[in-house]
């Protein structure tokens, strides 16, 4: 039984955590940035089958980030349904030429470039399911009455990114898609008005030929100060 202790009036549970000495830990962490510098973003799907206990377990795994106050402000809605996939993209792509035909920057489209992204999004009706992610901007009580939830954005994210890594280590790939403005979602999909869409990820596995932009990840010393 996990030994419980009550503090100010609350109960806490009592937390252990494996620790490892210090060449275990550096090969640890070693072994899985190099395994998580893999992770790409995928484009090109295939339309093979994935298990939905797969997706499951990733959604699972999502959920146990850290959010403000532990609201846990987020609900993923996944879409296997071909003919709301194709009305996704229907509506993503008639956002997304407005996109590239008068609402980006000429600098914005300049740094698109090398990435060969256009408004055209096959993805959204070949890859198997599409996790819509929806951050929550408060709950209702039981009586109907506002209740307000913490860092919406920030806990969301955070739970994004581990969705993510769940699917990268089940073998699988995902695109971070954010057709903007992404209002339609909420109405395709019916949600309340509580839900905000955040976030649009395909994922499957890869097209059998499948390329992604060669590009780099910046160094270390580009990305952290130490102080010591």
């Amino acid at each position: 039984m996990t030994e419980r202790k009550q503090i100010g009036g609350h109960w806490f549970v009592r937390y252990e955590k494996e620790t490892y000495p210090q060449e275990e830990m550096l090969r640890r962490a070693k072994e899985f940035f190099e395994w998580a510098n893999r992770r790409r973003t995928v484009r090109d799907f295939s339309d093979k089958p994935v298990p939905r206990e797969v997706i499951e377990y990733a959604i699972r795994t999502a959920s146990t980030a850290p959010s403000g106050a532990n609201k846990q402000p987020w609900t993923f809605c996944v879409v296997e349904n071909p003919a709301l996939k194709k009305a996704i993209r229907e509506a993503a792509e008639r956002e997304e030429y407005e996109n590239y035909h008068g609402r980006m920057s000429e600098t914005w489209l300049r740094d698109l470039a090398h990435l060969g992204t256009d408004w055209h999004k096959p993805f959204l009706e070949t890859a198997p399911y599409l996790i819509v992610v929806f951050k929550r901007v408060y709950e209702l009580d039981d009586e109907g009455v506002k209740r307000q939830n913490y860092y919406v954005a920030e806990s969301a994210g955070l739970a994004c990114g581990m969705l993510l890594m769940a699917l990268h280590h089940a073998g699988l790939v995902a695109l971070t898609h954010t057709p903007s403005p992404m209002n339609f979602l909420s109405k395709l999909l019916e949600r309340p008005d509580n839900e905000r869409p955040f976030l649009l990820i395909p994922v499957g596995y890869p097209a059998d030929e499948t390329y992604v932009p060669d590009i780099k990840r910046k160094s270390l010393d580009q990305i952290c100060v130490w102080y010591s």
